[in-house]
């Protein structure tokens, strides 16, 4: 005699997103896991940057330093490798005296960008809240 058990679905008030599948399987809690090194390319401060002044158009690498105040030629190119190995960034090598390197972002990083752009306008509106509650804290 096999006994079925019913199973219950999901109420509305739960969330069945992908993410929280994940979080719950453990799989990105988990030290090991490829994530992880994704989203530390992402969520850097300099990855973050990238990924918002790429959003908008090609740029070379020294236009992309110079729109992006205080990041070091050492850093910058350190990103670009990240999130160009990420599969977010496109290198193209121009074959020009002097050479010409232009980074764009690709149909995927366009869609991380949308992402972190989300994120990023939240902080700048909600800033002078912030501000406040870091100076409320204040001992």
């Amino acid at each position: 005699m096999n006994v079925s058990i019913p199973t219950v679905p999901p109420s509305p008030t739960q969330d069945t997103s992908a993410l929280l599948g994940a979080m719950r399987r453990g799989e990105l809690l988990v030290a090991t896991c490829p994530s992880r090194q994704v989203l530390q390319h992402l969520t850097s401060r300099w990855g973050v940057l990238v990924l918002l002044v790429l959003e908008t158009r090609m740029h070379r690498f020294s236009a992309l330093r110079r729109a992006i105040g205080g990041v070091s030629e050492r850093m910058l190119a350190q990103t670009l490798q990240s999130l160009e190995g990420d599969g977010l960034v496109d290198r193209t090598a121009l074959d020009v005296v002097p050479p010409h390197v232009e980074y764009r972002l690709t149909p995927l990083g366009l869609e991380a960008a949308e992402k972190v752009r989300g994120l990023a306008d939240w902080i700048e509106t909600s800033l002078p809240r912030i501000l406040q509650a870091q100076t409320d804290r204040r001992p």
